[in-house]
C-alpha cells in the first residue's frame, strides 16, 4: 500500500524505512532541504545501526523515496503518518504540539482523496481528537480517518524493535482505520506479534505510561545504589539481579548509572506530569522520579570530585562517552551535559572522547577533544566513564595505568569489576558497589 511519512527525524526515518522493508511504497516528506538532499545522496543524518543499509536497499528497489513536496507525496496515499517533533514546552513541561497541528492542517489541505492520518509522534492524551477536528475543519469534503500508533523504539536497537516488536498499539475510531493499520502491519501479524486496538486516548496514554514506568525503574535502582553505597558492603548489581529474577519485576532497566537521558524519557515524564496536573490527577511518584533524576546527574559530578580528594581545581579529567547511551549519536538530555559543565565550574579541565557523538557534542560542550580513549586518558588525574560503549569495556588497563597522571577511574556505568581494577593498580569508584 502507499504510505506517506511526514517528518524524517529519528522516528519518521526509521518508520519509513521499516514500512518499505515490509513491502509498502513509502514517501518520506520533510521541509528541511538539507536533510532531504542528504537522504537523496544516500547519507543518513542520524546514527542508528543498520539503518543506512536498509534505506539504501529500499531506495534501490524504488519502495522508499524522499521529497519536500507534500501534495505529490499524498497522491493515492492510504496512510499518512505524522512523525514530527514534540519537544518539551518551556515553562510548564507540556509537549509542544505546534508541529503536529501544523502538519495536520497541511495534510488536510494537500489530500486529494480519503486517507487515514496516523499520529506516530509522542503526543499527550487528547491530541488525536484535536488532529481530527483540524482535519475536519480544513477538509469537510473528505472522509479522513484519524488513528494513533505510538512508537516504542530504543535508540541503537530501533530496527530490531520495529521489525520484531513486543506489541503494536493502534488507537482507532473506525473499522476503516482498523483495516488500514491491519494491512500495514500484516507482516507482523503473520509472526503472531500482538496488535492491540484501542481508543485514541488509550493509545496516547499507553505510550507515556510505558516510558514513564521504565524511567521509574531506572530511578528506583539508582536510589537503591545510593543505599548500597551507604551500607558499604552491598553490590547493587547483586540487588538488581536478585529482584530482576522475579518475573513480576524483570531484569531490564535495572542498571544503576548516572540517570536517564535521551529524546524520550526526560520529555515524556515531564509531559505526563503536566498532563496529569491539567486533568486534576497529580502523579506524585512520577514527579519524584523527574526530580530524583535531575538531582542524580549533579550528584555524579560530586562523586568525581570526591574521588579526586574533594577538589578538581587545576586537574585534568578524561571523559569517555558523551551520548546518553551507546549506539547512538543522540546528546539530548545526556547526563554528560550536566556532569561535564559541573566539573568545569569546579575548576577542572575536561578532555573527552565519544565514538559517534563528537559531532553533536561539539555543538553543546566546550572541552578538549580527543581522537580516542587513550588520548582522553593521557596525563589525566581521573578517568570518568559516562557512556558504556563496547569499546570502553576492554581497555588496556596496563596502558592506562602508564599514561595517566593518577590511577583513578570513576565508572558511572559499572562496566568493570572492582577486583579487576584493584589488581591493575587503580583506585576504582563505581555506582552502588564497594570501592576498590
Amino acid at each position: 500500500m502507499k504510505v506517506a511519512v511526514i517528518g524524517t527525524g529519528y522516528v519518521g526515518l526509521v518508520s519509513g524505512a521499516c514500512f518499505s522493508e515490509f513491502g509498502h511504497e513509502v514517501v518520506c516528506v520533510d521541509k528541511d532541504p538539507q536533510r532531504i538532499a542528504m537522504l537523496e545522496r544516500g547519507e543518513i543524518p542520524i546514527y542508528e545501526p543498520g539503518l543506512d543499509n536498509m534505506v539504501a536497499r529500499n531506495v534501490a528497489s524504488g519502495r522508499l523515496t524522499f521529497t519536500r513536496d507534500l501534495a505529490p507525496a499524498l497522491q493515492a496515499a492510504e496512510a499518512v503518518f505524522i512523525a514530527v517533533g514534540t519537544p518539551s514546552r518551556r515553562g510548564d513541561g507540556e509537549a509542544d504540539l505546534t508541529y503536529v497541528y501544523a502538519a495536520a492542517k497541511e495534510i488536510g489541505t494537500a489530500l486529494a482523496g480519503p486517507a487515514v492520518v496516523i499520529t506516530k509522534s509522542t503526543v499527550p492524551v487528547g491530541t488525536g481528537r484535536e488532529v481530527k477536528r483540524i482535519l475536519k475543519e480544513t477538509r469537510p469534503d473528505l472522509a479522513i480517518e484519524v488513528a494513533s500508533n505510538p512508537e516504542f523504539l530504543r535508540e541503537g536497537a530501533a530496527i530490531e524493535d520495529f521489525m520484531r516488536p513486543d506489541r503494536v498499539v493502534c488507537g482507532i475510531e473506525s473499522e476503516a482505520a482498523r483495516e488500514v493499520l491491519a494491512r500495514l502491519y500484516r507482516p507482523l501479524s503473520l509472526n503472531e506479534v500482538p496488535i492491540l486496538f484501542t481508543t485514541l486516548e488509550t493509545a496516547e496514554i499507553i505510550k507515556y505510561a510505558a516510558n514513564t514506568f521504565l524511567a521509574t525503574k531506572i530511578t528506583f535502582i539508582n536510589e537503591m545504589a545510593d543505599l548500597c553505597e551507604k551500607v558499604g558492603s552491598v553490590d547493587v548489581n547483586d540487588v538488581a539481579r536478585g529482584i530482576g529474577l522475579d518475573r513480576r519485576i524483570g531484569s531490564k532497566f535495572l542498571h544503576a548509572g548516572p540517570g536517564y537521558g535521551g529524546s524520550c524519557f526526560p520529555k515524556d515524564t515531564q509531559a505526563l506530569v503536566a498532563t496529569a496536573q491539567r486533568f486534576g490527577a497529580p502523579l506524585a511518584v512520577v514527579e519524584t522520579v523527574v526530580a530524583s533524576n535531575d538531582r542524580r546527574k549533579k550528584r555524579m559530578a560530586e562523586k568525581v570530585v570526591a574521588a579526586c580528594g574533594g577538589s578538581v581545581k587545576g586537574k585534568t579529567i578524561g571523559v569517555l562517552g558523551l551520548t546518553f547511551k551507546p549506539n547512538t549519536d543522540d546528546m539530548r538530555d545526556s547526563p554528560s551535559l550536566v556532569i561535564v559543565p559541573e566539573l568545569q565550574a569546579a575548576g577542572a579541565t575536561v578532555r573527552a572522547f565519544d565514538p559517534e557523538g563528537m559531532k553533536e557534542a561539539k555543538k553543546l560542550l566546550d572541552v578538549e577533544w580527543s581522537a580516542d580513549a587513550y588520548a582522553a586518558a593521557k596525563d589525566a588525574d581521573v578517568l570518568v566513564i559516562i557512556t558504556e560503549w563496547n569499546q570502553f569495556r576492554a581497555l588496556d588497563l596496563a596502558r592506562l595505568r602508564q599514561i595517566m597522571k593518577a590511577p583513578v577511574i570513576v565508572d558511572l556505568r559499572n562496566i568493570y569489576k572492582p577486583a579487576e581494577m584493584k589488581a591493575a593498580g587503580f583506585r576504582y569508584v563505581s555506582v552502588g558497589r564497594p570501592s576498590a
